[in-house]
């Protein structure tokens, strides 16, 4: 075999390991992930530790720490990954690309209620589990002011998108709109909807779709 053949199969051979180590740092991201959210939502923001999830998960406590910082870095990292979606493309990502493809508003806010449920499941229970736990715990009640902020900073992007590609009904505010997007993403009607009136996701979609074209569209 020529220097130049066993030099490229030496790279492919790298390049396999890598491909290899990063799928299975991947898996026990999601493995340990899993287990954080089903011990959360199971028992609790203040029952669950640290070493019960890294118990469950099968890695070592110092692992968690070194990774996440702790419990509220577990929790962040678990409403990351469930904000972005199904898919290999973000949920936030797809909004932007329904802006850029269509010019049609009634199309584009037909696939923000497609993505609002199905984030909404994900995202939900874990921000609805801060809210319970922002009372005592600062660490819970500093990351759920994030997430709010977050959301409605994103629903503002969305309301200044509307009124600028002339979308918007001229009796209604940038003000306005963005708190009604706002409260068609809130886990509050995630809650009502979902787990008190057990409504599918074909027809939280709908609901989110008619609420924001009949309040904001011309």
């Amino acid at each position: 075999m020529s220097a130049r053949r066993r030099h490229v199969k030496a790279e492919a051979g790298r390049a396999y390991d890598a491909s290899r180590r990063r799928a299975a740092a991947e898996q026990r991201r999601n493995g340990t992930l899993d287990a954080a959210r089903a011990a959360f939502l199971r028992d609790g923001y203040a029952a669950t530790t640290v070493d019960s999830v890294a118990a469950a998960a099968g890695v070592s406590a110092a692992t968690i720490y070194k990774t996440y910082g702790g419990k509220s870095g577990l929790v962040r990292a678990i409403c990351e990954q469930a904000l972005a979606g199904v898919g290999p493309v973000s949920a936030e990502d797809r909004s932007n690309a329904l802006r850029m493809t269509t010019g049609d508003a009634r199309v584009i806010v037909a696939g923000w209620g497609e993505l609002a449920a199905e984030v909404s499941p994900r995202i939900s229970p874990m921000v609805l589990l801060l809210r319970s736990a922002s009372h005592a715990d600062a660490d819970a009640a500093a990351l759920l002011t994030e997430f709010d902020r977050d959301r409605l900073a994103r629903m503002a992007e969305n309301a200044r998108f509307l009124a600028k590609a002339g979308h918007l009904r001229p009796d209604v505010s940038l003000t306005e709109a963005r708190d009604v997007m706002w409260m068609c993403t809130a886990p509050e009607l995630y809650d009502l909807l979902f787990v008190r009136r057990k409504w599918t996701r074909k027809q939280f979609a709908r609901f989110v779709t008619r609420t924001i074209t009949a309040a904001l569209l011309r």
